[in-house]
């Protein structure tokens, strides 16, 4: 710790000496140290957090492989990066991670027993303990000289078959996950019937009936009949086709196989020399006999039997390949009815689900799982038509790819219900009216109660808010913004999406106010949208429209002369809508004089009525347009605020605010003029842009670098207001004047400066072109010349100085290499705007890519009528605060340290008039911007914190004073920053591009957290990655799947209980019944004793270079599972031993009764045999 500097204790005695002694005591000031004016008591410590890893959302990316507890009801999948999805009953998902990211090639529940082996393309068998809430691996094996191609897990057994690229079949022992010494060569198996080797193995299955008999599929097309005992192959099968699965009858004499050719060949397993029947489902039957044509490879068949009816047979793939463009198909055969399911996506696999887990009973399947590259789609087999079931899981995250999104935690408990009864209305007809039949596994015990809420911008222009509450996902409202706008009628016209290729809708920002249902949106195409939220359907006949002409340019620098600062030259244009007369289509003059495109917007506005359902309604669409052949820059930072009216976006071009209770354009300037005369930059002549920009970034799944440096660059709003008063050239400073003039009472003068103070409200062709072009030119040139120099020296900036610009590391939003200055972080709050200030008033904090802070002074009409009339008055106050790094986000505490909300209006249905008069009046009766938790009218001290990529800063209000600077990183840079609430306190939570999350006290910026836990490897992870209340995070791990993290040690060490439970114990059912006559006769299923046949007594052990194994990592939980798992089937050998001890008295009994009878027996004989001793033959 530092000595007590003296230099802070003059800070503040002397207003000239203000701004440099603030420097040099921030820099001293160590975090951690309490400044002389806080009494603010920080409750939080390092004990408080930890960070772990909660929950994931949303459909498997890349998905490879499928498997089904008939018994549990459990769902797995497995993809190509190795990680496994788990579902059970709706809210009941687990996932889990293979260490060596290989691919899963396929898995095999032990059903009913809570365990699932993986197979992986590494050539690693995983054995999973499914009886923890979270999965562990219990063992390996690594296959080091053969690679596995198939395996085949029998029901209750604890053998499972292994097959190989070489034709071998080997045996692997899953309790104690070890090889038997009994292996199936692949030469033995085919003996002579092939002189070629035979290729992998695609398929291993045993025989329903005899599990002594094993059936090898060979891809080449041989299949062979293995008897296990006698160690020989007791039937072998040839077809010219290639095989790519085998399916058996449940009685096991016949079986069926699909081929490359789009065939289905049916074979009696006592007649190996061709096939009973060769079915080719999908191709033209010629009429001469001869040989169907090749169709596409069927690539799986299943064959399910039912007690009453025809049996299915089930395949993807095998169409016609004439049926070009034709999608991905499910056939479905019933009898003789064939139905073609046609699917969104290509199918990676399907099961049956089946009424009984014993392949030698009748299946009587009553659905299909069916998974798809995106989808996973559940098909009824029971209905009529094959409709599908509603699915419950948030697989649909990615049904427009996600562009952005918000998290929001300890929301108002009236929103989640509200949003659920407008989303009711959206639901689709069609679906299956059967319950969702994957439904194991038991919830957890949620102990969070508070509200979350998560909403998902999409490249479609779509919305979805989803309910996040207690770490678990469910769609609860939709809505499309592309509706305001006119669409083309063919794919081929793109008259109005220039600035991007595809996607011309697509979200890239959103700002939402939970308590006043707010909604504002920002697009792709440089346009901006509100809403709002009504519970009664509309029909808007005209959509209104503001267009807004935001540009600018400097001119080249001229050489300065010594000591002196460069002229900047400053060409502003702008143009407004009218206020009343809003548009609803582009202006009209659509090409400037040199043939460019000037004064038109990207997309063009809905002329018909729009009918609006209840939700979030459209209420006034803003749209930058083309300047002289230049487009409209996208939109980089936005901020709306209920109380005040008023909406706020800035860009690279500029900053723009928007009334829109008025529907008029308030402010339209550059970042240059917000700084006036101070800009305490050297600007570079403006660099050319591209007319186009790049339409990736933002749903691409692999992005470049400069696709990553144009989406997400911050924003940067720049264009000077045209001031058309002669006032304006007798006054020096615009900031002066406005001063003065904004505490005059006149009507005509409040006029005048709502004038000055924004664009004027006329389109730009009706504007002289002397004052949008020379004049203004002239006359900032002229401010600037004549006040640049005295206003630097009075606020102490020194403009050699270059040690706030940003690091070139910065690859994310650097502007480097251009001159605009970006707009990157907005926020209203009531607030200090000037030190000489004794109360609060509303404004507008804007930070820039250069890392300073500016502050708008918001002059707000009474509530009322005079709202709806008198307009709002925009100054800037010439406050002006510096950070390196470019801005991100800013906050005020009180005194207690607590966070100051921004100022909002409660929700009321805006479509009923009672509800809008009762509103009105509620405006006439409260002061406007009284935010409830402020408390400005007690608190005589605020702190603002400001937080950038490099450094956070507390700064003391009105003094504007820092007093604490913590510098958070130095070779990287910051993503994603936000001020949150945890533990009744406040903190500042940050993400790096190293990968680093870090959280800091406030107001003293101690660090409490430090993990390095994610680097930047997509630029996926910085669009999506957000902070929020209590503890809680959230990024887009992959194109379809959300992860959710917690910094909360509170929320980690609750998170087991939090958990689902996927094995929930289950008696296994009955295994078929036999019957009279194949009890006495034989018949029915022979078993198999494999412990004898494959046991290393018998069968000997394997080579140890064959196959590796590796113990697992289960952990305390896993040994505790596995106890649990002791437990279990020690009941179960218990109940076993009971029914085991009454067969036993049972047939003791019954050898009693049968004793006695043959006692019985013998006593008659030996009487008969006295009695008839003596007699004669002729006697009898």
């Amino acid at each position: 710790m530092k000595k007590f500097n003296i230099r802070k204790v003059l800070d503040g005695l002397t207003a000239a000496a203000a701004a440099s002694a603030s420097s040099s005591s921030s820099s001293s000031q160590q975090p951690g140290q309490r400044p002389a004016d806080s009494d603010i008591v920080e409750s939080l410590c390092s004990e408080h957090f930890q960070l772990c890893k909660t929950v994931r959302h949303g459909f498997p990316y890349q998905p490879s492989a499928m498997a089904f507890d008939p018994v549990q009801k459990i769902l797995a999948i497995g993809t190509q990066s190795g990680s496994l999805r788990l579902f059970g009953r709706p809210g009941v998902e687990c996932y889990c991670q293979h260490d060596s990211f290989a691919g899963v090639i396929q898995l095999q529940f032990l059903i009913n027993e809570g365990a699932l082996v993986s197979a992986l393309a590494d050539d690693t068998l995983h054995l999973w303990n499914l009886r923890q809430k979270r999965p562990a691996i219990l063992h390996s094996l690594k296959f080091n000289k053969e690679r596995i191609t198939f395996c085949h897990l029998p029901f209750q057994s604890k053998w499972l078959y292994v097959g190989t690229e070489r034709g071998n079949v080997h045996i692997v022992n899953v309790e104690s996950f070890t090889l038997s010494g009994y292996v199936i060569m692949w030469n033995k198996a085919i003996e002579l019937s092939s002189k070629s080797h035979p290729g992998l193995i695609v398929h291993i299955s045993d025989n329903p009936m005899d599990e002594g008999k094993l059936l090898i599929g060979f891809e080449s097309g041989t299949l062979v009949l293995w008897d296990l005992k006698s160690k020989k192959g007791e039937y072998r099968y040839s077809y010219d086709e290639a095989i790519h699965s085998v399916a058996w009858h449940h009685e096991g004499k016949q079986f069926v196989c699909s081929h490359s050719d789009g065939s289905l060949t049916v074979w009696n397993v006592r007649s190996p020399i061709k096939p009973a029947q060769i079915i080719t489902p999908h191709a033209k039957q010629p009429k001469d006999g001869k040989k169907p044509e090749s169709c596409k490879p069927i690539l799986k068949v299943e064959y399910r039997t039912c007690k009453s009816g025809d049996p299915f047979i089930i395949f993807s793939g095998g169409l016609s390949y004439d049926t070009v463009g034709r999608r991905p198909c499910l056939t479905v055969m019933h009898g003789k009815s064939t139905a073609v399911l046609e699917m969104d996506y290509p199918i990676v696999d399907f099961l049956t689900l089946c009424e009984t887990p014993y392949a030698s009973d009748f299946q009587d399947p009553f659905a299909v799982v069916v998974l798809l590259e995106k989808d996973l789609v559940v098909v009824d087999l029971g209905q009529n038509g094959y409709p599908i079931f509603e699915n419950p899981y948030p697989l649909d995250i990615h049904e427009s790819p996600v562009t952005c999104c918000e998290y929001f935690a300890d929301c108002p408990v009236d929103l989640i219900p509200a949003l659920y009864y407008v989303g009711a209305k959206q639901k689709r007809q069609g679906y299956s009216k059967k319950e969702w039949p994957i439904n194991g596994g038991n919830w957890g015990l949620g102990t969070q109660s508070y509200p979350e809420i998560i909403i998902t911008g999409h490249a479609d222009g779509s919305l979805k808010f989803w309910d996040a509450s207690a770490i678990t996902l469910q769609v609860l409202y939709k809505m499309k913004t592309s509706k305001v706008f006119e669409k083309s009628r063919n794919k081929e016209e793109k008259p109005f999406t220039d600035i991007v290729d595809e996607d011309p809708y697509a979200i890239q920002i959103i700002s939402w106010c939970p308590e006043s249902r707010m909604l504002c949106v920002a697009g792709v195409s440089a346009h901006v949208i509100v809403y709002k939220f009504s519970k009664q359907e509309v029909t808007t006949e005209v959509i209104q429209m503001l267009e807004i002409r935001l540009h600018y340019e400097i001119n080249d620098l001229e050489s300065p002369e010594t000591d002196q600062t460069p002229t900047v030259g400053i060409s502003c244009q702008g143009s407004n809508s009218q206020t009343a007369n809003s548009q609803s289509h582009p202006s009209t003059s659509s090409t400037s004089s040199d043939g460019l495109r000037d004064n038109v917007p990207c997309l063009k506005i809905r002329s018909t009525p729009l009918k609006q359902a209840a939700g979030y309604q459209a209420e006034v669409v803003i749209q930058l347009v083309w300047v002289n052949g230049e487009p409209p820059q996208q939109i980089t930072s936005l901020a709306v605020n209920s109380s005040y009216g008023l909406l706020v976006f800035g860009n690279c071009n500029g900053i723009a605010m928007v009334d829109y209770i008025q529907k008029t354009i308030l402010l339209n300037l550059g970042t240059i003029e917000l700084y006036g005369s101070n800009d305490p930059y050297q600007r570079q002549p403006k660099s050319p842009r591209k007319a186009r920009q790049a339409s990736g970034g933002l749903c691409d799944i692999n992005e470049s670098s400069t696709v990553l440096d144009d989406h997400c660059k911050s924003p940067t709003s720049g264009s000077a207001s045209s001031c058309n008063s002669e006032d304006d050239q007798k006054l020096p400073n615009f900031i002066e004047k406005v001063k003065i003039k904004s505490r005059k009472l006149s009507k005509i003068v409040v006029s005048d400066i709502a004038k000055m103070s924004r664009k004027l409200s006329l389109p730009t062709e009706l504007k002289p072109d002397l004052e949008l072009g020379v004049e203004s030119k002239n006359r900032a040139q002229g401010i600037n010349h004549h006040l640049e120099k005295r206003q630097l020296k009075n606020h102490g900036w020194n403009v050699k100085d270059n040690s706030f610009s940003r690091s070139r590391s910065s690859s994310v939003t650097s502007i480097d290499k251009e001159s605009r200055e970006a707009i990157t972080a907005l926020h209203f709050s009531e607030t200090y705007t000037r030190k000489a200030d004794t109360c609060t008033s509303p404004c507008l904090w804007v930070g820039t890519t250069l890392g300073t802070v500016l502050v708008i002074v918001l002059n707000l009409p009474p509530g009322g009528e005079q709202r709806l009339t008198q307009p709002v008055i925009v100054s800037p106050s010439g406050t002006i605060l510096r950070l390196k790094g470019a801005m991100l986000r800013m906050a005020f505490l009180d005194t207690t340290g607590s966070l100051i909300h921004p100022a909002h209006d409660p929700w009321k249905e805006p479509n009923i008039q009672e509800e809008k008069d009762e509103k009105d009046k509620c405006r006439k009766l409260r002061p406007v911007s009284v935010s409830p938790s402020s408390s400005q009218e007690i608190s005589e001290t605020q702190y603002a914190v400001i937080c950038s990529e490099k450094q956070a800063k507390v700064i003391s209000l009105p003094s504007q004073n820092c007093v604490y600077k913590h510098n958070i990183t130095e070779t990287s840079f910051v993503l994603r920053a936000d001020i949150v609430g945890l533990n009744g306190s406040t903190c500042l939570a940050c993400f790096c591009a190293n990968g680093h999350i870090m959280t800091f006290s406030l107001p003293s910026l101690r660090p409490l957290l430090d993990v390095n836990y994610l680097p930047l490897t997509d630029m996926r992870i910085a669009r999506t990655f957000c902070f929020t209340n209590n503890g809680q995070a959230l990024y887009l791990v992959s194109p379809t799947e959300i992860q959710r993290i917690t910094y909360s040690q509170g929320t980690c060490e609750n998170l087991q209980e939090m958990l689902g439970e996927l094995f929930t114990p289950v008696e296994t059912p009955d295994a078929p019944n036999r019957g009279f006559f194949k009890g006495l006769f034989g018949g029915g299923a022979q078993s198999l004793d494999r412990e004898e046949l494959f046991g290393e007594s018998v069968a000997g052990k394997a080579s140890r270079s064959l196959a590796q194994h590796i113990p697992g990592t289960g952990g305390i939980e896993g040994v505790k599972g596995a106890a649990s798992g002791v437990a279990g089937e020690l009941a179960r050998a218990r109940i076993a031993l009971d029914e085991r001890g009454q067969k036993l008295s049972e047939l003791e009994e019954r050898t009693a009764a049968m004793l006695y009878s043959a006692d019985n027996f013998s006593k008659h004989a030996h009487e008969m045999m006295l009695k008839c001793k003596d007699k004669k033959w002729y006697q009898f």
